[in-house]
């Protein structure tokens, strides 16, 4: 045992000692140094583009062909040949069917033949009455006989004439037996297969063998209701500049499965009355369809305009945020600060949208890394402009 615990120390004062010594064997703490604040995120920023635009309405329509053929036959006969292939491109003039030509033929001959015994009948009656001509002044002949010869002559002319007409009857019946196509276009499947009889004639039933439809130019029906008609009346004579050097009406079209309005037309047609169970007016543009995509029957949507050109701002459609059902752009201000604004959207044109309301033709607008600023906070905005921030990011299609 230690020599002070034999000399009776206190057991509280080796307790007091103990926790001082070991105060005095703890170092002082050391303040741990802070970690510097982020940098500002990086945004590109771009001015609004200011453009004159059109504000436009929509319409969803139908595409028919300007000249729509069923090939029928003409004349009756058993079918001879096919000359095409089911669904190609013909052209106008172009064989597509011949009937059996041998009973026309004969008929042609025989027609002939009767013509030239007609004109053989009309030459003796020609004939006969000049010689009666002399037979009558000299009281050999009666003026009744003499009348006689006059009306044989008169007759053998008549049936001259009806002879000629019989022959040419009987020439187009045998150029009936080859049916060409009418107009330049598609033509359907064939209806009848070579060897059938097919019927033909001007007033009873004649067979159908194919359709043809045109495909270049395609017109394209819609409807619109009276309200947007009386619109576009007045349009039309307050700004002509929206119509073409024709006085037609421009209109742009997409397809179903496209995005973008990206075909031109004209509106060439407008009925000449309201359908009274509807209140709607049918209207008609004519599209130049060189490549065949327009097809009679396929539905599109047609985009006319509704107003006359007016100064608008565009800005990329990946610069739009969201909230709820409001739509905002965020814009940095002369301290870097990303600041929202809401704005009311039009259309998408060339790509950039239509901004109505809310923004200022100044404003620096966040166009890329809107992910990465948030409202009130600092960014580091690099300048751009809204045509380069496209191509960097073209963003969802409309």
């Amino acid at each position: 045992m230690p020599a002070f615990l034999r000399r009776g120390v206190p057991a509280a004062l080796l307790t007091i000692a103990a926790l001082a010594l070991a105060a005095c064997d703890q170092s002082e703490p050391r303040t741990a140094a802070a970690p510097p604040p982020p940098p500002p995120p990086q945004v590109t920023v771009a001015k609004p583009v200011a453009k004159k635009v059109v504000d436009h309405d929509e319409y969803v329509g139908r595409f028919e062909a300007v000249d729509s053929v069923e090939v029928r036959a003409r004349v009756s006969g058993y079918l001879d040949g096919i000359h095409f292939k089911d669904g190609q491109m013909v052209k106008k003039g172009d064989l597509l069917f011949t009937i059996d030509r041998r009973p026309f033929e004969l008929e042609l001959e025989q027609a002939k033949a009767n013509l030239a015994q007609t004109k053989a009948n009309l030459t003796f009656a020609e004939t006969d009455l000049a010689r009666g001509k002399d037979l009558v002044g000299r009281d050999v002949i009666s003026r009744q006989t003499f009348d006689q010869r006059t009306q044989t002559k008169r007759v053998a002319e008549a049936n001259v004439l009806a002879q000629e007409a019989a022959v040419r009857q009987a020439a187009l019946n045998l150029e009936f037996t080859e049916l060409r196509a009418p107009v330049t276009g598609r033509i359907g499947d064939r209806r009848v297969s070579a060897g059938n009889l097919v019927m033909g004639s001007v007033t009873g039933t004649t067979t159908l063998l194919a359709t043809i439809q045109s495909v270049d130019p395609i017109r394209f029906e819609f409807t619109l209701d009276e309200g947007s008609y009386l619109r576009y009346l007045r349009l039309a004579k307050k700004a002509p500049d929206i119509a073409s050097e024709a006085g037609k009406i421009q209109v742009k079209l997409r397809l179903l499965d496209e995005q973008v309005f990206s075909h031109p037309g004209t509106v060439d047609f407008v009925d000449n009355a309201i359908d009274t169970s509807s209140g709607t007016i049918r209207g008609r543009a004519v599209f130049a369809n060189p490549k065949g995509t327009f097809t009679p029957g396929m539905f599109g949507r047609i985009q006319v305009a509704a107003g006359p050109p007016a100064e608008a701002l565009l800005v990329p459609d990946q610069a739009i945020g969201t909230e709820q059902v409001r739509k905002y752009v965020l814009v940095v201000d002369d301290q870097d600060v990303a600041r929202a604004k809401y704005v009311t959207l039009g259309p998408v044109i060339d790509g950039l949208r239509v901004v109505s309301s809310g923004l200022l033709p100044d404003d620096r607008v966040v166009v890329s890394g809107l992910m990465r600023a948030r409202p009130g906070i600092k960014v580091s905005p690099q300048m751009s402009t809204a045509a380069a921030a496209l191509e960097r990011d073209p963003g969802p299609s409309h």
